[in-house]
């Protein structure tokens, strides 16, 4: 993860804005290849799918559902 956040962050950085910056928390989930065909139809569809449900609040489902503790301040 520290590898991945310091690559991210260059790239960030050079691309977009000099004062970018990782929050504290992160999180991160793994996909298994049979649900590769269900998660590209989500993000096809995420603009319409978030008119109906908003990101923070499925990002708590999710987490919810896989039984993991966050800080709410992370989300926001």
């Amino acid at each position: 993860m520290r590898d991945m956040k310091k690559e991210s962050s260059s790239w960030a950085k050079q691309h977009f804005d000099q004062k970018f910056e990782w929050q504290e928390g992160y999180a991160a989930f793994t996909v298994s290849p049979a649900s590769t065909g269900a998660v590209k139809t989500y993000i096809e569809n995420q603009e319409q799918h978030h008119k109906k449900i908003t990101f923070v609040d499925e990002l708590q489902e999710c987490l919810k559902n896989a039984g993991i503790e966050y800080k709410e301040k992370y989300l926001l």
